[in-house]
């Protein structure tokens, strides 16, 4: 689903040389994506042990060299100020980081992909992994809405760290106590 997802963002974003990849549009292109696989299916059982993922990629364009810069273009995780990698969602009509806010301190922009032409949309959440807030403009969140959300959450969650300002605070994701103690 991922690797569909992250092809069909590029068409939409780029368009040519990246496949379309909507189902008419595999269906149309059946043979050249999947004939190798089809050819050799004998059985039910043969139909169901193909790797979809490893034939969508014979879509990627090859030919022209572009394939090689699809996991920078549209990378299946970006790592956060933290060294997490965490996965972006490609499924709706903007990619999309869900990453716990402490993971996000000191980071001044938004992620982008596709270039640098889209921002991630950021959503930011609790230390217990619920939604907090979503912004796809980092730098005016930290000035404008942690407030808010800081003021909501220390309460709720006190054993976790809660700068006065986040835009240049050590990114973590360990409670503060930890923190400390995996510093020393």
């Amino acid at each position: 689903v991922s690797l569909r997802q992250r092809m069909a963002f590029l068409h939409g974003e780029l368009g040519e040389p990246w496949p379309e990849v909507s189902d008419a549009a595999l269906l149309e292109r059946a043979g050249e994506w999947l004939g190798v696989e089809l050819d050799r299916a004998r059985r039910r059982a043969d139909l169901e042990r193909i790797d979809a993922g490893a034939a969508l990629g014979r879509l990627l364009p090859w030919a022209s060299g572009d394939a090689v810069r699809f996991d920078a273009l549209a990378p299946e995780r970006i790592e956060v100020p933290s060294g997490s990698r965490v996965r972006v969602d490609y499924g709706g009509a903007q990619p999309v980081l869900a990453v716990k806010l402490q993971e996000m301190f000191g980071q001044q922009e938004s992620p982008r992909v596709a270039d640098g032409r889209v921002p991630v949309l950021v959503h930011l959440l609790s230390p217990a992994g619920h939604p907090a807030a979503v912004t796809a403009d980092l730098a005016s969140f930290w000035r404008d809405g942690y407030r808010s959300v800081r003021a909501e959450l220390r309460g709720r969650y006190p054993k976790h760290p809660w700068p006065e300002d986040p835009s240049t605070a050590e990114p973590t994701r360990y409670t503060t106590a930890r923190s400390k103690r995996d510093r020393s």
